[in-house]
């Protein structure tokens, strides 16, 4: 063999052994974990009543809603208080809705269109409203009524705030 194909045969045989070395591959897993918590967020739309006329002989209904949203399987409640007017307080059957310091307005909200389950914050026997998050926001229609023949101070501000509470 000649000089020049003993040193290309080398050179192979030496490429060869150091290309196979570096094409070695070690493999290994890695872990990868997290913990989601349960959780809830609620949202709500105003119920807005507009314009009351006591001598209409006729309720005033109107509909808010309010809106949950938790992680997927977490099961949950939605409580409303008596709100901040209420004529006996805690008393989710007393709901009223102030005008000035002293006008009251009575009012309530019910989990049904038929308005006869009034939603309440769970306590002594009142209806709640209940559902298992899916991820995606789930409404709640608050049916509102004021009931006829309420001749109360005649004013435009009316108002209360009721508290939603989502238990989850």
């Amino acid at each position: 063999m000649n000089k020049l194909s003993a040193n290309i045969l080398a050179v192979s045989f030496l490429a060869s052994f150091t290309g196979g070395a570096m094409a070695a591959t070690a493999d290994a897993s890695l872990t990868v974990t997290a913990t989601v918590s349960a959780t809830c967020t609620a949202t709500t739309t105003a119920l807005n009543f507009g314009s009351y006329d006591p001598s209409s002989g006729s309720a005033n209904d109107n509909t808010g809603s309010v809106s949950v949203t938790c992680t997927n399987g977490t099961p949950y409640t939605v409580a409303l208080d008596a709100g901040a007017h209420a004529g006996t307080a805690g008393d989710v059957t007393t709901r009223r809705m102030l005008s000035g310091s002293s006008s009251f307005l009575p009012y309530q909200i019910y989990t049904n269109a038929g308005r006869t389950t009034v939603w309440g914050d769970g306590a002594n026997g009142s209806s709640t409203q209940s559902n298992t998050g899916s991820g995606d926001a789930q409404s709640f229609s608050a049916y509102g009524r004021i009931p006829a023949g309420q001749y109360v101070a005649p004013g435009n501000d009316y108002a209360d705030s009721v508290k939603v509470t989502v238990t989850y």
